[in-house]
């Protein structure tokens, strides 16, 4: 296996798994209490917080799964969504740390994107 397989497959379990926990953990609040990410935007949400929050627990089992299966849409699709995720968070003033987490994890998700279409443009025949 090259290197670059390797490298590709390490980010892809990794963009895989993270999100599927974090998304059933949406469920538990084992983690952490999601809600409070939300700050002083839950009052702009039209509905419960912790109902909010599950809907993004499933959105993001789904973005998990995806890369799993297709790595080059859903590592755009976590790199998207990771983005979201940090403005949100810059924009509320709040978890700054988080956001620029999410930041660095957006562009890990974005080199794997970029990996697996070297690798998929390696392996076809010419």
């Amino acid at each position: 296996m090259s290197s670059i397989k390797q490298i590709q497959n390490t980010l892809r379990l990794t963009y895989g798994i993270v999100p599927i926990v974090a998304g059933l953990d949406k469920f538990t609040n084992l983690l952490t209490n999601w809600a409070d990410y939300l700050g002083s935007n839950k009052g702009l949400i039209p509905f419960d917080p912790l109902v909010f929050m599950k809907i993004v627990g499933v959105i993001e089992i789904i973005a998990g799964i995806a890369v799993l299966v297709r790595p080059l849409l859903g590592a755009y699709i976590v790199m998207a969504w990771l983005i979201c995720i940090a403005l949100q968070l810059l924009i509320g003033g709040n978890y700054l740390d988080v956001a620029v987490r999410d930041l660095v994890m957006a562009i890990g998700a974005y080199t794997l994107a970029r990996l697996t279409k070297i690798e998929q443009t390696n392996s076809r025949p010419q």
